[in-house]
């Protein structure tokens, strides 16, 4: 379950917080509109339970922001604004 992130619009980082039911493999990756990957915030076997993770986009331009979160067969994605 992806709870979202807070702020959003963001100036320059953000919390992105979601729920796993038990323990998997988790990759947390955002990209920019033209499908770039510009970060990868996790990559490993978490724990059940609700996760934070912080995204730091001061060296990024503003704009709209698309992270990714795949977790064991399911994969989610949303959107963020970051503003300057």
């Amino acid at each position: 379950e992806v709870l979202g992130n807070y702020p959003n619009p963001f100036n320059p980082a953000t919390v992105i917080k979601f729920n796993l039911p038990a323990e998997m493999q988790v990759t947390v990756s955002v990209f920019n509109v033209l499908g770039q990957r510009v970060a990868e915030l996790v990559n490993g076997k978490l724990t059940a339970g609700e996760k934070s993770v912080s995204f730091n986009a001061a060296g990024l331009s503003s704009g709209v922001y698309i992270y990714r979160i795949q977790a064991g067969n399911q994969t989610v994605t949303r959107s963020m604004l970051l503003t300057k």
